[in-house]
């Protein structure tokens, strides 16, 4: 009875504390592994001087896949990682790991261990005067969240921002808060016309002069918004330094591919994938390197003689293809890669496969909104372009404007969706259908007047349609 009371007792104190465990972190199974690699990952090649928290991370990974004494030796390793980096404020900046052991030590049932962290814990608030016995609130609490929640997916790059722009609120000019207010910032500007993160970043490259993961950040955001020959400046200083090499060549590699240069950008991802071999972010990037010479061969000037230009885009296509199996085979959630691998087997004409491999994107959960909007946008081109079905390519572009988040993606789907209705309405088919969803894309745009005007119009034809007598 006493031993199930003191095991109570230090439940209710468990779930006071700020770490890992009761951060809400829901991570499905079937992407534990990918989510592991990445952190094993980024404490090989990412040269950082803010190490405490992956480490931390990885604990939590290890103890839910069972290796409680593997978390436990992470965990030690961030104490360490403590003692060398913060000593200053080690007691403060070990909450989060003494959180964290105490869990892990609770759940081995190891009760007295888990009260030597819970007691250090409670020294610690005590110390800096909190209401709470085992939880403090501070700038460095959460910056401690913002970096576990950026590094577990999309769906939490939101609560990240939040943490760290709380942290920035009581130290503006700390040059660990700004970098993890900018790469959450980035995360979450996927659309090329946004500018959320690009005062955030420059920022944060000018409080973190040493850091070039930050510097190729930037330079893409500047891509971007057109700013390219700046752009490039960066990302010639982040490959002329040594730090952090395999993730500078990641994304060296995507400004490369998008300013056209893609034989620089596959030199570069090759030259990341001899660090990290086994990394399925890489080897889509690469597909997708392939995928962009394929469309330079068929858009090309100097067009080749037909059999040789068929050679290279079968080519290209089977390079792109092999990559993003290998991308699927380490990350088998890889929604993009489902959607991107789809399309070159719709370019071999192999539609069966094409369509296999969409329907796996397609049903998919927990998807971001702008990825949900941008699989239904390529499957209703697919629909349109290659199997001639217009109603289901409409089907799609609708489904995906269903969905309201502004986004680039949306702004793709309107433009398909007038394209379509507006070569319907000339070619005299379904014509009050094509007219109403005419109509519907200039009310999407924003233009009232001409929606009215399609809509007056549909009316009319129906009326005629069906005259009454």
């Amino acid at each position: 009875m006493s031993e199930n009371a003191d095991d109570h007792g230090i439940q209710d104190k468990l779930w006071q504390l700020r770490c890992h465990f009761t951060w809400g972190l829901e991570i499905e199974d079937n992407a534990i592994p990918d989510l592991e690699s990445r952190v094993m990952e980024e404490i090989e090649f990412l040269d950082t001087r803010y190490n405490v928290g992956i480490h931390n991370l990885l604990a939590y990974v290890k103890h839910l896949t069972g290796q409680d004494e593997k978390a436990l030796q992470s965990l030690r390793e961030a104490e360490d990682l403590v003692q060398r980096e913060h000593a200053d404020q080690a007691d403060l900046r070990s909450l989060v790991t003494w959180g964290n052991c105490a869990w892990v030590y609770h759940h081995m049932g190891r009760l007295a261990e888990a009260q030597t962290y819970l007691d250090k814990v409670e020294d610690t608030c005590k110390k800096f005067a909190s209401p709470s016995r085992y939880r403090l609130e501070s700038p460095e609490m959460e910056c401690e969240e913002g970096w576990a929640l950026v590094k577990c997916g999309g769906q939490y790059y939101e609560r990240a921002k939040a943490c760290f722009e709380r942290a920035l609120r009581v130290e503006p000019e700390n040059p660990e808060f700004s970098l993890g207010f900018a790469i959450s910032s980035f995360r979450l500007d996927y659309d090329d016309e946004n500018v959320i993160s690009l005062e955030p970043l420059r920022r944060a490259v000018r409080l973190n002069p040493e850091d070039a993961y930050v510097k190729v950040l930037l330079a893409l955001k500047l891509q971007d918004v057109g700013q390219e020959k700046e752009g490039e400046g960066y990302i010639e200083e982040a490959l002329n330094s040594t730090s952090s090499q395999p993730y500078v060549f990641q994304y060296a590699s995507k400004f490369y591919r998008k300013k056209g240069c893609v034989d620089k950008a596959i030199e570069l991802l090759k030259k990341a994938l001899e660090a990290r071999p086994d990394s399925g972010y890489l080897h889509h990037q690469l597909g997708l390197c392939y995928r962009a010479k394929l469309f330079q061969v068929k858009n090309g000037k100097n067009m080749n003689p037909r059999r040789q230009e068929r050679e290279n885009v079968h080519r290209w296509v089977q390079l792109a293809i092999k990559e993003f199996q290998e991308t699927l085979r380490l990350r088998p959630r890889f929604e993009m890669a489902y959607v991107h691998m789809a399309e070159m087997y719709a370019e071999r004409g192999l539609y069966r496969e094409a369509e296999e491999n969409f329907q796996k994107a397609l049903c998919m959960d927990n998807l971001a909104d702008h990825i949900q909007q941008d699989i239904h946008y390529r499957y209703g081109c697919f629909q349109q372009f290659h199997m001639r079905s217009e109603d289901k390519a409409i089907t799609h572009y609708l489904k995906g404007l269903k969905i309201e988040e502004m986004s680039f993606a949306r702004k793709k789907l309107i433009s398909a969706l007038e394209k379509l209705a507006k070569r319907r309405v000339d070619q005299n088919v379904s014509v009050v259908e094509s007219v109403s969803l005419l109509g519907l894309s200039h009310k999407l745009k924003g233009e009232v007047k001409e929606a009215l005007l399609c809509y007056e119009r549909a009316l009319r034809l129906t009326d005629q349609l069906n005259p009454v007598f």
